[in-house]
């Protein structure tokens, strides 16, 4: 029982790991175009 909660919190744990990372990648790409990354997570301009 213990290691079908250990994987599920590990796949939860990398699922919102990746999340970050795509983020990441958008604001990155959104600063190069010549974009303003907004807090709300979109780009404007650019």
């Amino acid at each position: 029982m213990f290691r079908l909660f250990r994987r599920a919190i590990f796949l939860m744990l990398i699922f919102f790991g990746g999340m970050v990372y795509e983020r990441m990648q958008q604001q990155d790409k959104c600063e190069t175009s010549g974009g303003i990354w907004q807090r709300a997570g979109f780009c404007q301009g650019g």
